[in-house]
């Protein structure tokens, strides 16, 4: 036997104990909780990345020739039931307020906003509010997040990817993201279709490639642009495990060095790396998982679904397959969006 291959027997005998101490804690009942905080049988995962399509989206989606996505709050609180998640951090899915004029951008945003905080009001522990903003106006946005804030008492901020052919860390939005910083606001960002590509490779779904692009792209946009650290205080989540960021890494790190970007990044691309947030939703597989663990330590991680689109006893079934520890799974699960959310402890 070589040394290589009793290190990969070691390897796998670990993951094997790992896993079976984490299937006491939420693999053998998907849909309870059998240790930490709460009565055993209670769902309470947070679900960061969790959709709702309010009739309000759906009127403006087939105006304008989308097709929308099957979705109600039953089917939402069933899901969420099945999946063991006590509360779902809800937010429109792609295309999100992206099309139409200024002024349609203005009142969709506010009647996606005010549904949602209709769902949040009749069920205030299952659901809480990401609200959208209508972000390629600056005047509008800086309207809507006082109003989201101070009136509909969101809990944070829903934004696509790109906006107009602009990604996120565009100076022509730092304006929004200073009054985002200024109330220390969590974040949660969706790849949608960006201007550059949406026919590229018309047989397959525009999500399965170009979605966890636009994701890496508007992370860079941010950094390399200095957005992320100019603004220290916003808690950014990215969607899908980061998209295609940590396979690429390497890449910026030369960027970083070879183009002298010491004004917009002072500390560094991994400093502003292992300081963002990332969901689970469709990037819990083994690859995925283990190139972001690679770059960014756990308490970066929240768990997310990407309900309607999948549910989360897959997501669930892969971090436990994972080789994670159970205080891994449960901060993942619930701890580390606790710090974000610390208002749902109660």
């Amino acid at each position: 036997m070589t040394m290589q291959t009793e290190s990969n027997i070691h390897t796998q005998r670990r993951r094997l104990l790992a896993g079976l101490t984490a299937m006491g804690a939420s693999a053998l009942l998907p849909g309870c909780q059998t240790s930490g905080a709460g009565t055993p049988g209670q769902p309470f995962r947070i679900d960061v990345h969790h959709h709702y399509v309010p009739d309000a989206y759906v009127a403006a989606l087939k105006a304008n020739k989308f097709r929308p996505v099957e979705w109600s709050v039953q089917a939402s609180l069933e899901e969420m039931d099945k999946s063991g998640i006590a509360t779902g951090m809800i937010s429109p899915p792609p295309p999100g307020v992206t099309f139409g004029d200024t002024a349609f951008r203005r009142k969709l945003a506010r009647d996606i906003n005010e549904a949602g905080a209709k769902m949040v009001s009749d069920r205030p522990t299952r659901f809480r509010l990401m609200a959208s903003l209508p972000f390629a106006s600056v005047e509008d946005s800086l309207a809507e997040i006082a109003y989201a804030y101070d009136v509909l008492k969101a809990d944070g901020i829903a934004l696509m990817t790109s906006y107009n052919g602009k990604y996120l860390g565009d100076p022509s939005h730092w304006p929004i993201l200073e009054e985002l910083n200024r109330r220390k606001a969590v974040v949660y960002t969706h790849p949608t279709t960006p201007a550059c590509c949406g026919n590229l490779q018309p047989f397959v779904s525009i999500n399965a490639i170009e979605g966890p692009v636009d994701t890496t792209r508007t992370m860079v946009s941010l950094m390399f642009q200095g957005g992320a650290a100019k603004f220290p205080d916003i808690q950014w989540i990215f969607s899908h495990s980061g998209g295609v960021t940590p396979f690429l890494l390497s890449r910026y790190q030369r960027e970083e060095v070879e183009k002298d970007f010491r004004a917009a990044l002072p500390r560094g691309v991994v400093h502003e790396l292992r300081k963002f947030h990332y969901d689970t939703a469709q990037g819990h597989h083994e690859g995925a998982l283990k190139a972001l663990l690679a770059i960014i330590p756990t308490s970066q991680v929240l768990y997310g679904t990407d309900y309607p689109f999948w549910d989360g006893r897959k997501v669930t079934g892969d971090l436990v397959k994972g080789g994670l520890s159970t205080a891994e799974l449960m901060a993942i699960d619930r701890g580390n969006a606790l710090r974000l959310f610390p208002q749902l402890k109660a």
